[in-house]
């Protein structure tokens, strides 16, 4: 059985200069820093420029004054402790705050500091504010994240929300079977309460964190081979990341990658102008001809993702562009009336989120309510 080691402290990371530890321990200080021995050694320490160093490895880049810490202003649609409610179907149970490493570009960084009280140990009024409810169908436990709970408690979680009867779906939030694959092997009791709450006509989502085809390793794959096992349904989601996954070939194997190992590509997300991933962010024009180019270079299983912005006012996907014009549509949102709105803006190649443009040239809104239930 692989014993993982986690890590929390740069002088632990022996392929680290003694200058670069001492250097980056003010980085460290503002956006807190985990790792483990497993997934070190996905680093190729030879390269500078090495995509998953860059991802776990702090940079004095994430110290550039850009950003801010709730760039969805998340707090707006947090309705009792430790629960978001955003969209009409869907609740956002925020259950844990420790991660099983932290990616600095991570839009969620605010949990990790001394500021956050968003998560709550005790999830009672959450669980009781969907129960009362009945238009929620859809949970997501997310933090932080909850595969890092002991099997028990986040057991106890899912039992509790598969007594309500209107939960049709509970997806999980996880990176761990890239940073910590062992997590699900070393644990049976773990693919056992997956299976047991997963059933056949209300099943159990995870949707994985693989950011660059190289945390596809054959240890990640049998990880999730027995998630699949389990009766669990698996789809994937990543930021588009400069110096990570900005290359279409690299997006391109990402998404054939998971394909092959039966992950369907769910969201490219825009990166969030969160504070400190200013290294990260490229302007919203790029990613579309970055994720455009990618999707070309695989199959149709491999280009199912969608490139959308978490906006505070929702999910707006990035449609495509001409020489003058850039296209959105709200794929999801916050308010009834901008469900499936199409939007055209004049182009702006610097902008790196919604608000960078400026005038809407031309929009068209269906004529809500064009139903009054079921899922979206």
């Amino acid at each position: 059985m692989e014993k993982v080691r986690y890590i929390t402290k740069l002088k632990n990371i022996p392929e680290l200069t003694e200058k670069e530890r001492e250097t980056l321990t003010d980085v460290a200080d503002k956006f807190a820093f985990r790792t483990n021995n497993y997934y070190q050694k996905l680093i190729n320490w030879d390269d500078p420029n090495d995509p998953i160093r860059r991802l776990i490895v702090p940079s004095h880049e994430e110290l550039v004054s850009w950003g801010r810490l709730d760039a969805s202003d998340e707090d707006k649609y947090t309705k009792v402790p430790g629960l978001q409610h955003k969209y009409q179907f869907i609740a956002v149970l925020l259950v844990n705050d420790v991660c099983g490493a932290y990616c600095r570009f991570c839009f969620r960084k605010r949990l990790f500091m001394d500021i956050s009280d968003e998560v709550v140990r005790d999830v009672t009024q959450g669980v009781e504010y969907i129960r009362n409810n009945p238009s929620i169908n859809n949970v997501l436990l997310t933090g932080g994240d909850p595969l890092v709970m002991s099997t028990r408690k986040l057991g106890n979680i899912i039992k509790q929300l598969r007594e309500i009867d209107h939960v049709k779906i509970i997806r999980i939030g996880s990176k761990m079977p890239a940073f910590n694959p062992y997590r699900i092997i070393n644990d049976p009791d773990l693919l056992e309460m997956l299976g047991k709450y997963s059933q056949n006509d209300r099943r159990i989502y995870l949707m994985t964190h693989f950011n660059h085809p190289r945390e596809i390793t054959d240890v990640a794959c049998e990880a999730v081979s027995l998630l699949q096992k389990s009766g669990v349904i698996l789809t994937n989601q990543t930021p588009l990341l400069k110096g990570i996954n900005d290359d279409p070939e690299v997006l391109g194997e990402l998404m054939d990658k998971l394909s092959y190992i039966g992950v369907p590509p769910y969201y490219i997300f825009q990166c969030r102008p969160t504070l400190g991933n200013k290294m990260f962010s490229i302007p919203i024009e790029k990613s579309f001809e970055i994720f455009e180019h990618a999707r070309m270079l695989t199959s149709g299983l491999g280009k199912r993702a969608r490139l959308v912005m978490s906006h505070a006012t929702g999910k707006i996907e990035i449609l495509g562009k001409t020489d003058e014009h850039v296209f959105f549509r709200y794929h999801r949102a916050a308010e009834p009336q901008q469900k499936a709105r199409f939007m055209v803006f004049k182009r702006n190649p610097n902008a790196y989120w919604y608000d960078d443009y400026d005038e809407i040239i031309s929009e068209y809104s269906f004529n809500y309510p064009f139903r009054t239930s079921g899922p979206e």
